[in-house]
């Protein structure tokens, strides 16, 4: 099969297109033949190493943990899905070696779910990963409740796009970081935009002057500490972005599979509570543009690779 591939830590340059196997199907896993895969800021870490210490890395890698696409193979004792199945995964396993950045993954049912009907393959390549980071902080690690104020960092990005709209779903108010360039686009998600930089803490009292109740941090650094100082006496921090959240009396948190909270994501997409903004993708050869772009930081929503492929090939 054609896939991306790297064979040493690096920059996107060591991210190489051509033939690596199939991969082979376990008891409990599904091959999908992938039709988008998309980028997000732990692939590049990944590839550059930043995660070595955390994961056993197999060379050579093939990148990517998003994933939408069609069964063409069940497991032995897989029952939750059959050929032809429309599907979208997390699928990250305990060590980098068999991403979804090919033609196709075997993928563990434990990370998949059904692909949301009103969803292009592109659009529903970008929920699982930001959109189980999100529902994962929101509701399981800061328990947000209807009325509540929440400050979501990065608001216009991938998790931050998910995460104003989850708030929004849950009845919170939701206080948005972002460039003024994307003002607009986080108050068409239902959040209240605020401009990042100089300032920015002084910006979000305006809107808050007792402090909000909640604050997702997807920036880690400066970010994690101003956040801290924002909150209300009972407030509550997790961070996606910086470990020592922690001296500041928050929570560190990694997103995990998991195929309920993927499948409830799915149905709230369905049901128009989520959506999925797109904002450029890549043809499976390009990976490495697709890289670049998303290393470079401030897109808007995802970015996402494509796999063509013809319908008889099923």
């Amino acid at each position: 099969m054609k896939a991306i591939s790297y064979s040493r830590y690096g920059g996107p340059e060591v991210l190489e297109y051509g033939e690596r196997p199939e991969p082979t199907v376990g008891p409990d896993s599904v091959l999908v033949k992938v039709r988008a895969a998309a980028v997000n800021p732990v692939d590049w870490k990944c590839r550059e190493g930043y995660l070595d210490g955390t994961l056993d890395t197999v060379f050579p890698v093939i990148p990517g943990w998003d994933v939408s696409g069609v069964v063409v193979q069940p497991g032995a004792a897989v029952s939750e899905f059959t050929v032809g199945d429309e599907v979208i995964g997390y699928v990250r396993e305990d060590f980098l070696s068999r991403g979804t950045f090919a033609e196709y993954v075997a993928a563990p049912v434990r990370t998949l779910a059904r692909k949301p009907r009103n969803l292009t393959y592109e659009q529903a390549a970008g929920l699982p990963l930001t959109g189980l980071t999100a529902y994962q902080v929101l509701v399981k690690r800061l328990q947000v409740k209807r009325g509540e104020t929440v400050l979501v960092h990065a608001a216009a990005g991938g998790v931050g796009s998910l995460a104003v709209q989850l708030g929004r779903h849950l009845g919170a108010r939701v206080i948005g970081t972002a460039s003024e360039a994307n003002h607009d686009f986080v108050r068409e998600l239902g959040g209240e935009p605020v401009t990042y930089g100089d300032g920015l803490a002084e910006r979000v009292r305006g809107l808050a002057p007792e402090g909000v109740d909640a604050a997702f941090d997807t920036i880690g650094g400066e970010t994690t500490k101003t956040s801290a100082n924002l909150l209300a006496p009972e407030g509550r921090l997790v961070s996606i972005a910086d470990p020592e959240v922690v001296d500041y009396g928050g929570q560190y948190y990694f997103v995990r599979p998991d195929a309920a909270d993927l499948t409830h994501l799915s149905e709230l997409a369905e049901q128009g509570a989520l959506s999925v903004h797109v904002s450029e993708t890549f043809p499976l050869e390009r990976a490495a543009d697709a890289h670049r772009a998303n290393q470079e930081g401030r897109t808007r929503g995802k970015l996402v690779v494509t796999v063509e492929w013809e319908e008889a090939g099923l």
